[in-house]
């Protein structure tokens, strides 16, 4: 098996681990390339990434850890673009270890065990960084969500969430129409939404219309994430698939909110 086949199915949901972790589309997919690209002229390396998801994991974690710690040792500038200039400058003022053991264990799902594999660490050091990540998102301050999707029994049970992490709900939409009758008279300060909606329309355009006004955190959750992740057009930073678990909607919202990004990222 080559290593393109090997890979090939993974490499979108690295691009989404390594977007959530930098916080920029452009970032992100620049370390997922060098992990490649260094297995390419390493053959141990390009063997073991055949193994499956943990083994190009765990590659692209050495990438990326030793690029963030040579960025800071150097103190090099900050990226010129305004948003990843934000993102590194949170990144700075907080453990990163911590949130990839986070985004590991539930944006990804890898089990503390496959995590320990990926970081290197212990499977108990995984479960105390993520608690000291949990610990962080409670520290977030609090915003009005609006919740953008059709089916009642998930957005109420997506309502529950996020009034448990100490939110309000501004709204729930199940169309387009009432995402922007809500909005005309309530700025969101974060959106959850779905791409497929009650009566035919698109959550994405829902999601522009907001966009068009100003600029607020938006999180994807839908049960076709590969209509996203195709590479042909800008990519949402949070993208969650259904059926979720909701440590994995806890942590994706913490992310948005830390980044406090506001469209798809160039």
């Amino acid at each position: 098996m080559s290593l393109g086949a090997a890979v090939a199915a993974h490499l979108p949901f690295l691009r989404r681990y390594a977007r959530a972790l930098t916080g920029s589309q452009s970032t992100g997919d620049a370390f997922v390339q060098a992990t490649l690209e260094a297995a390419l002229v390493d053959e141990e390396l390009a063997n073991s990434l055949k193994g499956g998801r943990v083994p190009l994991y765990r590659a692209f974690n050495k990438i990326w850890s030793s690029a963030y710690l040579e960025v800071g040792d150097d103190d090099q500038p900050l990226p010129t673009a305004a948003h990843e200039a934000a993102a590194q400058g949170q990144l700075r003022r907080i453990t990163p270890l911590n949130r990839q053991a986070l985004l590991l264990t539930t944006v990804e799902d890898f089990s503390p065990a496959e995590t320990a594999q990926i970081m290197s660490l212990e499977k108990d050091e995984v479960t105390s960084l993520v608690q000291e990540a949990v610990a962080e998102i409670d520290r977030e301050s609090a915003t009005n969500v609006l919740i953008i999707e059709d089916e009642p029994l998930i957005s109420m049970q997506l309502e529950d969430l996020v009034r448990s992490l100490g939110h309000d709900i501004c709204g729930t939409a199940a169309t387009r129409t009432q995402a922007q009758e809500i909005v005309a008279n309530n700025t969101p300060g974060l959106v959850l939404a779905d791409i497929q909606l009650a009566d035919g329309s698109s959550g994405l355009d829902a999601v522009d219309d907001i966009l068009a006004i100003g600029s607020v955190p938006v999180i994807f959750i839908t049960a076709y994430p590969e209509r996203l992740l195709t590479g042909d057009r800008p990519e949402p930073t949070y993208l969650v698939t259904k059926p979720f678990q909701e440590d994995t909607v806890r942590a994706a919202i913490s992310q948005a909110l830390f980044f406090g990004s506001s469209r798809p990222l160039d």
